[in-house]
């Protein structure tokens, strides 16, 4: 399926039908993810995947009850670094050194110019930034379910302190920022399923400057 058929093809899914999506268009979801390009290439997010019912069960009251949480077939949880630290940056640093079979200081330079910049921004814009990339890897997400018509529905309403607390994810120095219910559309119960697809027009959308 190309690339601009799928992105026509998918939408906001409303309503899912339970059905299980196929491990390995699951595995290719998540592969574009972690494929996503990020700032300096930290990487300052995590994915989790949940099927577990009963953990989807407790999520969806802080979820605004959305019934995607629970008729899904996987949800994805971006989770960001809750701020950048000279620590979490060398992990990066020296893992892609040893990849690369680089010296383990090749990237020093850049790495404390890097965190020279990071620190005195304070953990609140480093957050923010981290989020930010995540949301990078959300969009890849998006576009590998919608070549595999998986539907997914991106969602920002839901209680992330709440969500934090169920997964753990203070405790892992992580906020959660977006998640991602992965299944299929009900289409006798889904009131989008056959809406027109609207956009802006591509003259009020892009402005071409020669």
């Amino acid at each position: 399926m190309k690339l601009l058929d799928a992105l026509n093809w998918r939408y906001a899914t409303k309503k899912m039908n339970g059905t299980a999506v196929a491990q390995e268009k699951i595995d290719y979801i998540l592969e574009a993810a972690r494929l996503a390009p990020s700032s300096s290439g930290l990487q300052p997010y995590q994915l989790f995947v949940i099927s577990n019912k009963e953990l989807l069960a407790k999520i969806q009251p802080i979820a605004m009850n959305q019934s995607q949480i629970i008729d899904c077939s996987h949800l994805l949880v971006f989770a960001a670094w809750d701020s950048y630290s000279l620590e979490r940056i060398e992990q990066v640093f020296n893992y892609t050194t040893a990849e690369r079979g680089l010296p383990s200081n090749a990237m020093d330079d850049y790495k404390n110019m890097l965190w020279g910049l990071y620190e005195p921004l304070g953990k609140e814009w480093q957050a923010t930034h981290a989020a930010k990339q995540a949301y990078i890897s959300l969009g890849l997400a998006l576009a590998a379910a919608a070549e595999q018509q998986v539907d997914a529905t991106p969602m920002e309403g839901f209680n992330p302190g709440e969500l934090d607390e169920i997964l753990g994810l203070k405790e892992l120095g992580l906020k959660s920022v977006v998640i991602l219910p992965l299944g299929y559309r009900d289409d006798a119960n889904d009131w989008l399923v056959n809406m027109k697809k609207v956009r802006k027009p591509i003259e009020n959308f892009v402005t071409e400057l020669k």
